[in-house]
């Protein structure tokens, strides 16, 4: 037991000559979560995760023996959880609307009785290594948990709990290890947040995560395993941008943290998410889906806690061979935090008052991504997608540009498309992907091998149409050519017909791999049929007039996933379009003659 000395704002001294650095510890007469950051001879630092008005130097100090961590095991899904893993339903029972300081509550229920199922390869006198499955629960409808040994943990099989029914704290294998020691293990286990979970080696990522949404998986696509940033002013649509890829991802878990980001946006998420059909199972989304909620008025620390709990939350369901997807909303505030502590600790700031190691921290936090072979020789992977918020959309300032040194997918927001009813408003200027390459060899095998291709052929139209524009704006259209007009039209038809999507729209919210290839390939083939009948003569407004152009911008809408027979039918449209055009130019000609 030890004593406060200093308080400073969250972070106080305390004597405790004997407690290690990361350790957790309870501050005060109400017992406060704590962590320590640092150690100057006898006396601690210690960062408060609560509100620290009250605390007084001579109050007790007393350290828990254990680093800050979290429960691992059955009834993690569907929870909402705050920074350090309480469970804000049973506060909210517990104290109402205003959390009350000091709450010490059990992350997983305790009472809850879980259907075990042994795992039937496992026979007593078997050697148990870290990481082997002893069974399975099944946590819901779609999603079987399997109760894993923990990676520091192994030896020799002594019991293994038949099928039944349990709680966390009941034993369901008991195992002796090199020492000869018995250990009991349970349906859970506890894990340090700071750790990143071992694994057998990393396997390179291969699959797209798909997210429905064209931009993103057209243009710009992540592998599954991979880590990307949604930077964004205020307004541009980030939130909305995170939803959908939380909705429509084809990840079998989704972990999503609200790290410091307004109260009326999470209360938004935590009210909209327990509603919402999961697409791939017919179920609530919560089913399969992890809530870390820390919102802008709780304690600034356990904001910064709160992005370790999620990814090893994350990586426990990689563990166990699924696909995960944690959403960081938003990483511009958890660097804040790390400024309001290093600032009270007296470091040395650098960059508009960040400490020196804020780029280290951004990568060892995007560096527990990956595609892994488990400890169970199973494949798993955990894809790290974080929001920005750069104050005043300015990509220059320290996160936003040390982040994109380290993402391989940059989804950059901007906010004149927002304000242009733009949405997704992705800027195809600004944003990038390292994964085209390997996503190529997927979408070659599971949809064209001509996607790269007209990928390509897309952004250079796009790229063609932004240069055009500047010209328009100094001296009007009539300074183009035919065919740089039309190029400006092949652009919009891009911009209208692909990358905007509708969020709200029951058709258009996800659209399949297939459709993006069809759409894409149908309004490049209007492109390309008009270029060829400019190089006969046909006057650009002719083309431009057509109400061929007109549908083709509503084919999204007009056709759902399910519905690709008839989107292709198109095809015979256009072609028909511009044959009779080509054929009304031909017969004026002869005419003349």
């Amino acid at each position: 037991m030890g004593e406060i000395l200093e308080i400073n704002g969250p972070i106080v001294r305390v004597r405790l000559p004997q407690v290690l650095t990361g350790e957790q510890v309870r501050v005060g007469e109400l017992k406060l979560t704590g962590e320590v950051i640092g150690r100057e001879g006898d006396d601690a630092i210690v960062q408060v995760y609560e509100v620290s008005d009250g605390l007084r130097p001579g109050d007790p100090v007393e350290p828990m023996g254990h680093p800050l961590s979290v429960e691992l095991g059955p009834g993690l899904l569907g929870q909402i959880f705050d920074g350090v893993q309480r469970p804000l339903y049973t506060l909210y029972e517990m104290s109402g609307d205003h959390i009350a300081r000091g709450l010490a509550v059990d992350s997983l229920k305790r009472d809850k009785a879980w259907p075990f199922e042994p795992n039937a390869a496992l026979a007593t006198g078997t050697t148990i290594l870290p990481g082997s499955v002893l069974g399975t629960v099944q946590e819901t409808a779609h999603i079987l948990h399997h109760i894993l040994v923990p990676p520091d943990t192994g030896g020799t099989l002594l019991e293994l709990a038949p099928a039944g029914d349990y709680t966390l704290e009941q034993p369901i294998a008991h195992i002796q290890d090199a020492h000869g020691h018995t250990r009991k293990l349970k349906l859970y286990q506890r894990w340090p947040v700071r750790t990143p979970r071992p694994y057998l080696q990393r396997d390179h990522a291969s699959a797209p995560l798909i997210t429905g949404q064209r931009v993103l998986d057209t243009f710009f696509p992540l592998l599954k395993g991979g880590k990307a940033a949604v930077p964004g002013p205020f307004g541009a649509g980030k939130t909305v941008v995170q939803h959908q890829i939380a909705r429509w991802s084809n990840a079998e878990i989704v972990v999503f943290v609200g790290c410091g980001e307004r109260g009326n946006e999470l209360v938004d998420i935590l009210d909209s998410f327990p509603k919402l059909t999961d697409p791939h199972s017919g179920r609530s989304l919560m089913e399969r889906t992890v809530l870390v909620a820390n919102t802008s008025n709780m304690p600034v620390v356990a904001r910064e806690a709160s992005i370790y709990v999620g990814v090893t939350l994350a990586e426990y369901f990689r563990d166990q061979g699924y696909d995960v997807v944690m959403v960081a909303d938003s990483t511009s505030r958890w660097a804040e935090a790390l400024r309001e502590v290093s600032g009270r600790l007296g470091q040395m700031p650098v960059e508009e008052g960040y400490p020196a190691y804020l780029g280290s921290r951004l990568a060892a936090f995007y560096e527990r991504a990956g595609r892994v072979k488990t400890l169970s020789g199973k494949l798993g992977s955990v894809t790290l997608i974080g929001a920005v918020s750069p104050p005043g959309g300015d990509f220059s300032e320290p996160v936003t540009s040390h982040t994109k040194e380290i993402v391989q997918t940059f989804w950059a927001l901007s906010k004149e498309l927002a304000d242009a009813r733009h949405y997704p408003s992705v800027d195809w200027t600004e944003s990038f992907s390292g994964y085209v390459g390997t996503a190529a060899t997927w979408w070659t095998e599971n949809v064209d091998a001509q996607w790269e291709g007209l990928r390509g052929i897309a952004l250079g139209l796009l790229t063609q149409a932004e240069e055009l524009a500047r010209i328009v704006n100094l001296v009007g259209p009539e300074a183009l050519s035919p065919a740089q007009r039309w190029a400006l039209e092949g652009a919009t038809l891009i911009k209208e017909g692909i990358l905007q999507q509708s969020a709200l729209d029951e058709i258009d919210s996800y659209c399949s791999p297939q459709k993006q290839y069809a759409l894409l390939q149908l309004l490049l083939l209007i492109y390309a049929q008009g270029q060829k009948l400019l190089l006969l003569g046909v006057p650009v407004q002719r083309l431009l007039s057509l109400p061929l152009l007109a549908r083709a911008r509503r084919y999204k809408t007009l056709h759902g996933n399910d519905d690709l027979a008839r989107l292709n039918a198109n095809t015979l449209e256009i072609q028909v379009a511009f044959d009779a055009l080509r054929n009304e130019y031909a017969n004026s000609g002869e005419t003349k003659k």
